[in-house]
């Protein structure tokens, strides 16, 4: 299937900034979306039902994985996190780009599906800085703490998997090579063959 859109997957540890530079990116891109994830877990405070996350009880979860429509799945901190298949590749093929704010998991899955896709990586400086973080977060109890720190060190060890790497220190410099290498790969000759035609250099 011939998609003529971006697919653009982030995925970081819990406490990295990856939600605040996804909005950010969305808003920088015009002509990109968001792929809002299906999950089992609550509503949080301050989340919109079917703009930050599809909410949906565990049956409903899976009865949707038996009818196929999830691009990728998996059970993250206890819940279940899914792609939309039918939202995914219907924007691909309208040419708009999809923005993907997922973990490493379901990343994972979803470049073996979309091996064109570009997936990126935000890591932070350090992961003393990390715990740090997630010690500043009032709503993390200590058992929270730990289990997002353990997932950290094996979601870190899937760097390698990865088309880049994008280290969130400072918040401005983060999102900005973070725009680079979106305007850069929209750019790649492969992705540019219309900009080319109309030049009439062929």
């Amino acid at each position: 299937m011939a998609k003529s859109g971006l697919l653009v997957i982030i995925s970081a540890p819990s406490g990295t900034g990856k939600s605040t530079l996804c909005k950010k990116l969305i808003k920088d891109f015009p002509d990109a979306c968001y792929s809002v994830s299906v999950t089992t877990r609550n509503l949080r405070r301050g989340e919109i039902e079917g703009k930050d996350y599809f909410f949906v009880s565990k049956s409903e979860f899976k009865q949707k994985i038996k009818r196929g429509e999830f691009a990728e799945w998996a059970l993250v901190h206890g819940y279940y996190y899914g792609t939309p298949k039918d939202f995914l590749e219907r924007n691909l093929l309208k040419g708009k780009d999809v923005i993907l704010d997922i973990d490493v998991r379901g990343a994972l899955k979803l470049k073996k599906r979309y091996p064109e896709a570009v997936s990126i990586f935000l890591a932070p400086p350090s992961f003393s800085e990390l715990e740090r973080r997630l010690r500043g977060r009032m709503k993390n109890n200590e058992a929270t703490i730990k289990k997002r720190l353990t997932n950290a060190r094996w979601e870190l060890g899937r760097i390698r998997n990865y088309d880049y790497l994008v280290i969130n220190d400072r918040l401005v410099d983060a999102f900005r090579q973070l725009k680079c290498i979106v305007i850069a790969e929209k750019n790649r000759i492969e992705k540019s063959k219309e900009k080319i035609q109309k030049l009439d250099l062929l």
